[in-house]
């Protein structure tokens, strides 16, 4: 039997503050924005949000270059201001998640400066630090927005190592000086009450010994960081020694970006004692993805979305939990993702909704989730803030694509999709703020806003709300936190629909998501003995061994 967690029960919602809510009128969302908006948190049912970056940073990233771990944004407040999050969480049983970024941090911090007045001094030693060899780069690295890996530092023949942007110098785990600094600052902000850290591009600490060069697959001649990050072994020394410094010690929830923990190291990241309390399963989120670039990636079908699903439920049955996500801030909408087009409405929404909330994990929401928000539409690449779709638009462009067609494809993939603001009414800028939005509001939100939803029973957001009480019941929580994933009809075209088997109760959720009315054989379902639990089609049928689901249904229904 699994030992139970305090956070196992929890719904989970992350926070993009910079397009949350903005309380001071100057077009950026802050911490107190967020404090303003805690009561319509607790409403919707959360119980553990997650802040992006907020620490001081020349946000060449978006906040994911941090110049000092220790001090707040002044963009978005105070550390006084963090201090009342934390208070006036807590009084709401809200524990606030912060991002932990140790991969690297700016090239405006005081280490990488102090590395830059001296690269062979204690400094250069926090780094990934070379000189090139009869004229060459030390290895032929992609960095993950494009180009090489290796960036000269001013005024010297040394070059430093990013493998994200040339203003996020990558830090030398490999210097125990380095670790017993970063569980310092952990340690700093745990102390302070945070219930917790998600752990970002942790994957990327732990290179090979060698700088080396891979096979080129690209004209370009670099490779992808992928084929270096499976070259890579030891990481777990890292991960195991940054846990017992930090968040066992304080009991603290831990959440890790992982996209390449390779086969049979499962539970070395996410077992019961794994180096993080979870990981977020994001194989349906690199379905379809290509090294060649965004242009060449292929839009998951309904199905590829429900294998990808039922994969990683039974990789992960006896292991421990992944976090359960249809977005994040990296992310396009998931709905304008995973729907087809003619299902992106309140019914399919809803749809989608119920099939990733019930798998076995922990449910995160990605704010404007709730809400059913969707893909703004690009038309020209100044109008794009996002360096990942920036470089992309070029790769589109290199590979013989108009201008059209290249912000087609930026328009599907930007990670700006996500990132526009919070479309609290249909006032102006959507009611995120009365000054002029850093980033302009999806023209959509006259449409689609809270203020519509809030007293409407058959919203989207009424729909979530529902979802989160179903889970906290007393009389399904244990087999909807802890019960077995079974798949079943996984033959069935368009349909996805599986058991979750908990002690002595069954529950099922199956999903149509096609236009078309289904029935589908089930044994042991009957009409009578059926109760549906949540829907989102009053017309719920059930004939003896036969499931009946309209277009674009799902049912969640105690056996």
């Amino acid at each position: 039997m699994m030992k139970k967690e305090w956070w196992h029960g929890k719904t989970a919602y992350q926070i993009y503050p910079k397009s949350f809510y903005d309380s001071n009128h100057d077009g950026i969302g802050d911490i107190r924005g967020i404090v303003e908006k805690l009561d319509y948190l607790k409403e919707l049912g959360i119980d553990l949000i997650w802040i992006s970056p907020v620490y001081l940073s020349p946000c060449a990233d978006q906040g994911y270059d941090i110049s000092d771990y220790y001090q707040i944004d002044p963009v978005f407040g105070t550390m006084e201001d963090m201090d009342q999050l934390l208070e006036e969480a807590k009084k709401r049983g809200i524990g606030v998640v912060m991002d932990l970024v140790v991969n690297h941090c700016s090239d405006e911090h005081e280490w990488f400066k102090k590395a830059c007045e001296d690269p062979e001094g204690e400094y250069g030693k926090y780094f990934y630090l070379e000189k090139k060899r009869d004229g060459k780069l030390p290895c032929n690295w992609r960095s993950y927005f494009g180009g090489p890996v290796w960036e000269p530092m001013p005024n010297s023949d040394w070059y430093y190592l990013h493998v994200f942007h040339k203003k996020q110098p990558d830090l030398n785990w490999e210097n125990p000086v380095v670790r017993e600094r970063i569980y310092e600052m952990i340690n700093f902000w745990l102390d302070k009450g945070l219930a917790g850290f998600r752990i970002d591009a942790i994957i990327n600490i732990k290179k090979p010994q060698m700088f080396r060069d891979y096979p080129a697959d690209r004209e370009d001649q670099l490779c992808d960081m992928g084929t270096v990050l499976a070259d890579t072994t030891g990481i777990g020394d890292f991960l195991r020694e940054m846990r017992d410094r930090t968040f066992r010690p304080h009991g603290a929830f831990s959440v890790g970006e992982v996209f390449n923990a390779k086969d049979g190291e499962l539970a070395d990241f996410a077992g019961e004692d794994g180096y993080f309390s979870s990981i977020f399963d994001f194989r349906q989120t690199v379905e379809g993805k290509s090294v060649d670039g965004w242009y060449r990636a292929r839009i998951p079908s309904p199905d590829d979305y429900k294998r990808c699903c039922f994969e990683s439920q039974r990789e992960m049955e006896g292991v421990g939990f992944y976090s359960n996500i249809i977005e994040n801030h990296d992310e396009p909408r998931g709905v304008s993702h995973y729907l087809p087009e003619e299902a992106r409405n309140e019914k399919g929404k809803k749809l989608l909704a119920a099939l990733y909330f019930m798998l076995k994990g922990l449910p995160f929401i990605y704010q404007g989730q709730e809400l059913g928000m969707e893909n703004k539409i690009y038309t020209a690449i100044d109008q794009v803030d996002d360096i990942s779709s920036r470089d992309e638009y070029q790769v589109c462009l290199n590979a013989g694509l108009s201008p059209k067609e290249a912000m087609e494809v930026v328009s599907r993939y930007s990670r700006d999709n996500a990132r526009t603001p919070f479309q609290w009414s249909d006032q102006r800028h959507a009611g995120f703020t009365k000054g002029e939005p850093w980033l302009k509001v999806n023209e959509n939100y006259k449409e689609i806003n809270l203020e519509k939803q809030l007293g409407d029973p058959d919203s989207v957001f009424s729909f979530y709300q529902q979802l989160i009480r179903l889970r906290k019941d007393p009389k399904y929580q244990d087999t909807i936190i802890y019960g077995k994933t079974v798949p079943i009809l996984e033959e069935e075209l368009g349909i996805m629909a599986y058991f979750r088997q908990g002690e002595g109760q069954k529950l099922l959720v199956a999903g149509n998501f096609g236009s078309e009315r289904r029935r589908l054989p089930i044994n042991g379902i009957n009409g009578k003995k059926c109760k549906v639990l949540l829907s989102n089609d009053k017309n719920a049928e059930a004939e003896e061994g036969v499931l009946i689901l309209e277009g674009l249904q799902v049912v969640v229904a105690e056996m």
